[in-house]
């Protein structure tokens, strides 16, 4: 893993906002925090999101939606069946919960929710990163020999459970709501197969 100083300017920049507005959302973290996080000047916030906040919400979306396809891809790389895969996958992210102090959940949901209605370019990006999980999702469904609309179906209902139940985990600062969901997620997807 890269040191801070390692990565790139730009890139912390992403970095930093995605961690606060995952932990915080999008109203309550502002640019001065972000570039303190990122150890950055303002300016260079600036420099590369003329944008300004919205710009950044919309590629620190962008990058919790590339953060959680590897490692959905990872975690459902690394089973053959796809039910214990999805299990898997929540005990993965019950895992990173708790390590987490229970402070990181998904990298999009906080700040999706928190700008519904108002910001529909950040409502996109966040639209965009949920479809490309389900993809992920989908296709690891689809080459186990599951019918294309069959993968598609469970592909949401994956992401959907595993979205509530990672809030209700953080929420009630339990690994038991992923855990629950994994469990049954997999029975879910080994009653198709």
């Amino acid at each position: 893993m890269r040191t801070q100083h390692e990565i790139g300017t730009r890139e912390r920049i992403v970095r930093a906002t995605s961690l606060l507005m995952q932990r915080k959302g999008y109203g309550a973290t502002g640019l001065k925090e972000i570039s303190k996080r990122a150890e950055a000047t303002l300016g260079s916030v600036y420099h590369f999101f003329p944008g300004g906040k919205r710009e950044l919400a919309i590629e620190a979306i962008r990058h919790g939606d590339r953060e959680f396809a590897e490692l959905l891809r990872d975690v459902l790389g690394g089973t053959r069946d796809p039910g214990e895969a999805i299990e898997v996958c929540a005990a993965s992210l019950a895992k990173g919960l708790r390590e987490s102090d229970w402070l990181d959940g998904c990298p999009v949901t906080t700040t999706a929710l928190e700008s519904a209605g108002e910001e529909p370019d950040i409502q996109r990006a966040a639209e965009t990163a949920f479809a490309n999980w389900r993809r992920v999702v989908e296709d690891k469904l689809r080459e186990s020999g599951l019918a294309d609309d069959i993968a598609a179906e469970l592909a949401h209902t994956v992401i959907n459970t595993l979205e509530g139940a990672e809030m209700s985990a953080q929420v009630s600062r339990s690994e038991t709501p992923l855990v629950l969901a994994g469990k049954h997620l997999a029975r879910l997807v080994g009653s198709y197969r």
